[in-house]
C-alpha cells in the first residue's frame, strides 16, 4: 500500500510531470483528506490534467459559452481524495460546500479559459466551477447554480 506522500508523487507524475507551484503562482490550493493533505497549483500544473471543453449557458452570462478545463473528479481522483463532499472558496471569501457525488454525477470542470480566452480575476478567473447545465435537466435547479464557484481558489475536501 502506498503512503500519502508516494500518492501524492504518483498524482502529479500522471499530470505530465507538473510541479508543485511555488506561492506567488499559487492560483488553486487543495487541502483536507488527500493524499499528503496539501496541493498547491498553479496554471500549467492544472493545463496539464486531461483538457475537456463544455459549451452550457450560465445564470450569470448571456447565450451559450464554451468552457475549456479539466473534470474536477480527475484532479480529485489524482490527488487520492476521499471524502463526503467538498468545500469550495473564492477570491471574494464565497463559500460553498458540494457533495463529492456531484462529480461522478456529472462532468462538472474547472474551467480556466471561456471562448477561448483565458478567464481573469476580474472576469470570473482564473478559475469557475462549470457544471454541464444544458445537458441535465436535474441541473436547472437553483441549488446547483450555488455551486458554480467563479474565482476559485481553494478546495477543501472532507
Amino acid at each position: 500500500m502506498l503512503t500519502r506522500t508516494a500518492r501524492l508523487v504518483a498524482a502529479l507524475l500522471l499530470m505530465g510531470g507538473a510541479a508543485l507551484a511555488g506561492p506567488e503562482d499559487v492560483i488553486l490550493e487543495v487541502t483536507g483528506d488527500i493524499a499528503d493533505g496539501t496541493a498547491k497549483f498553479d496554471r500549467e500544473a492544472l493545463q496539464a490534467l486531461p483538457q475537456v471543453t463544455l459549451e452550457t449557458s450560465t445564470v450569470v452570462t448571456d447565450g451559450t459559452h464554451s468552457f475549456t478545463g479539466f473534470l474536477m473528479r480527475d484532479l480529485l481522483d489524482r490527488l487520492g481524495a476521499e471524502g463526503e463532499h467538498v468545500i469550495a472558496t473564492a477570491l471574494n471569501d464565497y463559500v460553498v460546500e458540494i457533495p463529492m457525488s456531484d462529480f461522478s454525477e456529472f462532468d462538472v470542470i474547472v474551467a480556466y479559459s471561456m471562448d477561448g480566452k483565458p478567464l481573469r480575476r476580474n472576469d470570473k478567473g482564473p478559475l469557475w466551477i462549470v457544471y454541464p447545465r444544458d445537458a441535465h435537466e436535474a441541473l436547472q435547479d437553483i441549488r446547483y447554480d450555488y455551486r458554480w464557484v467563479w474565482q476559485l481558489s481553494r478546495l477543501e475536501v472532507q
